[in-house]
Parts: C-alpha cells; sequence; structure tokens
C-alpha cells in the first residue's frame, strides 16, 4: 500500500478518489472497487438502511470518522445511534463499524483498524469476507466467527446468510 504524508488539514480539506484513512500524518489507499467487495457493500448497507427507522439508526457507507487528533478511519459501512448529530466527519463513536474483505486485505493491517475503532469507544466491530461468505465479531479484538451479528438489549442483528440468499435472488434476476 502506498501512503503519502499529509497534514491533518489538507486530509480533511481534500477529496480523494476513492477516499483514503488518514494515519498519524499518511494517507493510506484503502482496497476497494472489486464487485464482489461493492456488492456486498452494498447489500450490508441496504440491510441496515431497511431498518434505520425501526433501529433509531442512521447507515452511511465510506462515512469519515475521527478516531483519534491524527487518525481519520473510512469502514466500509457505518452504523450511528440516530441520538448522534450529523457531522460531515463524525467526531462520536458509531455504534457498529463494518469492514468488508477484499482480496488484498491483510490480517495484520484490518487487525490494526479493528484496534483504531475500539479504542475510539466503537462498540462492535464486524468483517465480513464476501468470497467465503463468512463473518467475524471483532468487538472484544478478538475474530470470533459469526453467522448472525446482534446488538445485545436490541432489536439490530446482521444475519449472513439472509443477507446472501437477497443478493443471490437479486443477481439471478
Amino acid at each position: 500500500m502506498a501512503t503519502t504524508a499529509v497534514s491533518i488539514e489538507e486530509y480533511l480539506s481534500t477529496a480523494y478518489e476513492p477516499d483514503m484513512d488518514y494515519v498519524d500524518g499518511e494517507l493510506e489507499e484503502r482496497n476497494v472497487g472489486e464487485y464482489e467487495h461493492n456488492i456486498v457493500q452494498w447489500a450490508i448497507l441496504n440491510w441496515f438502511r431497511r431498518h434505520d427507522k425501526e433501529w433509531r439508526t442512521r447507515s452511511v457507507q465510506e462515512q469519515r470518522t475521527r478516531l483519534a487528533p491524527s487518525r481519520v478511519r473510512i469502514p466500509d459501512v457505518s452504523v450511528f445511534s440516530r441520538d448522534l448529530p450529523v457531522e460531515q466527519v463524525f467526531t462520536r463513536p458509531q455504534l457498529i463499524a463494518i469492514e468488508v474483505l477484499s482480496p488484498e486485505d491483510r490480517h495484520s493491517k484490518m487487525d490494526k483498524k479493528i484496534r483504531n475503532y475500539l479504542d475510539f469507544g466503537v462498540r462492535h466491530v464486524w468483517v465480513v469476507d464476501p468470497t467465503t461468505r463468512t463473518g467475524w465479531d471483532c468487538s472484544d479484538a478478538n475474530w470470533l466467527r459469526k453467522e448472525r451479528f446482534e446488538v445485545t438489549g436490541s432489536a439490530i442483528y446482521l444475519s449472513l446468510s439472509e443477507l446472501f440468499a437477497e443478493l443471490d435472488e437479486a443477481e439471478a434476476e
């Protein structure tokens, strides 16, 4: 991954295509753009958007989130509580940060992102692999394999079997 040194002010005032993470003064490219990654990211976003009103959440894709003064990460999908004010760059933890793996993603780099989210106060960090159709709940910094993710004490969930069945049906049309 290529990195480029810039100030936080320059980063926040610049639109990158595709957008990049900002980590301790350097731009970090994100693995995006492949069909499987994109379609699964869209399906996850759509899953949550369908429930946003009911679950009192606000779901967005690729939302810049300032985790620390010198760190901005961009989860593939973020689910925020409706109680949080809308910001152009969020400065408060989302309820759920979801990363969709790309073939180039390395465990060590993803683990660093997960730890950044947890240190920031994100309570639920989920990782989905579109190739193997598997997922991991990383909310306690461990990679716990899950088919169904849940936010304890709420109706909020994501079922990978339901998600991929919907995707298969949509793709078959």
